[in-house]
């Protein structure tokens, strides 16, 4: 999937470093399926910081290898659990981190939606009212990715590397499956601990440019199966 990060610089390096807490799903790096929401982010940050800003492209990889290496929350409307959600990570005087997930998925609290948000949190308005004036807001969409791990899941789209390791370690954990009867749980984990997959994940050994089945040799002599 194609996803867009607006800022007033480009994006060349994800540095979780920069990241704001108190953010929609918490600390760290959003993105947005939607490009035009992406530029209007871009413009209004961009006027902050004395700039044009710049929108990021990237490609998010969801498939069986992402759930397998992150655990990913979906919201998939604005609903009581989103909103509980939200105003827990948006609370400054919550625990940091509030949650463990790598991966959030949802809809935005944007700028309207912040307005509204501050009348619910006065008491001035009821949760269901809050969720009912919701069901005809705009669409919105963000993923927040939250750990130094959800990262092997996201590219920028002129970069390749994550998207080749992607494609070999599938067919790898099938072959342990096949081979070897081991569930999909053990196959997994087996071939993330190994120091094959760190070789694999270290860009200057190239093994990403390899076939899968020549990786696969490899694991199995390490493992001396």
């Amino acid at each position: 999937m194609k996803v867009y990060h607006g800022s007033y610089i480009k994006v060349d390096t994800i540095d979780f470093s920069k990241c704001k807490p108190n953010k929609d799903f918490g600390k760290g790096f959003y993105v947005t399926k939607f490009c035009n929401h992406a530029k209007e982010w871009a413009e209004i940050i961009g006027e902050k910081y004395g700039t044009e800003g710049f929108v990021s492209e990237f490609e998010f990889y969801e498939n069986d290898f992402t759930k397998s290496i992150c655990k990913i929350k979906r919201f998939d409307a604005y609903n009581e659990e989103w909103l509980d959600f939200v105003v827990e990570n948006r609370n400054k005087n919550s625990k940091t981190p509030t949650h463990d997930y790598d991966i959030v998925i949802g809809p935005v609290a944007n700028d309207k939606i912040q307005n509204t948000l501050r009348l619910y949190l006065k008491g001035k308005i009821s949760k269901e009212r809050f969720l009912k004036m919701l069901t005809h807001h705009e669409e919105t969409h963000q993923i927040c990715f939250c750990t130094l791990n959800s990262l092997q899941t996201i590219d920028r789209v002129d970069d390749t590397p994550t998207y080749d390791i992607v494609m070999i370690s599938e067919p790898i954990i099938e072959k342990l499956i096949v081979d070897f009867n081991f569930d999909e749980e053990k196959a997994t984990n087996l071939f993330f601990a190994s120091e094959t997959y760190s070789k694999l994940s270290d860009l200057e050994t190239k093994l990403y440019e390899k076939s899968w089945d020549e990786t696969y040799k490899l694991l199995l002599s390490e493992l001396k199966m």
